[in-house]
């Protein structure tokens, strides 16, 4: 079962960064919940294993392109974001240490795999991977724009995918720089 959880989320991870088109040094965040992936309701089953299973698939597909994954705690610790600290990018450093039912298994996994874990507060990803409903929105850049994955669950969690694009400035007759839509 979590092979097949791993494999499902590297796929979602990898489809992901090909349909942005995100570059080495962007940021993924994913938020998930491991109690709807299990086919609970969110916060109500947490678990450990199935989180680094999720975790891996991801970190993989990320890592190889140079990505940054950040992953989004739960509401017990305001959403904060745990990443590398490379990735933090001079951001205010917080001190919180996520833990399965303060912070979320997927948190925890992502703190206990990182070489260097820092937690912020926010963060303004390039795409995120929403897994399970936990809203992901308040940390994505200002125009989100849905995507459509092949999958559209992990496990028995939804799956939703979102990618961001640079804001559009200027009336009806403004030209638009298609690289950047």
């Amino acid at each position: 079962m979590y092979e097949e959880l791993k494999e499902q989320a590297k796929a979602a991870a990898e489809e992901l960064c090909e349909k942005a088109g995100l570059k080495p040094g962007q940021i993924l965040v994913v938020g998930c919940s491991t109690s709807e992936v299990l086919g609970s309701s969110i916060g109500s089953n947490s678990s450990p294993d199935a989180a680094k299973a999720l975790f891996d698939g991801i970190h993989e597909a990320t890592e190889a392109r140079g990505v940054f994954l950040a992953a989004q705690c739960c509401e017990h610790l305001n959403r904060a974001i745990i990443i590398e600290e490379e990735g933090a990018g001079g951001r205010e450093i917080v001190n919180v240490i996520p833990q399965p039912k303060a912070g979320g298994s997927f948190a925890t996994a992502a703190y206990n795999s990182f070489r260097s874990p820092v937690a912020l507060e926010e963060i303004r990803a390039d795409a995120g991977l929403d897994i399970g409903d936990t809203l992901i929105g308040m940390h994505l850049k200002k125009v989100a724009v849905p995507v459509r994955l092949t999958l559209s669950s992990i496990g028995k969690a939804h799956l939703t995918a979102a990618r961001t694009r640079a804001k559009f400035i200027g009336g009806s007759r403004a030209v638009y720089d298609e690289r950047k839509l």
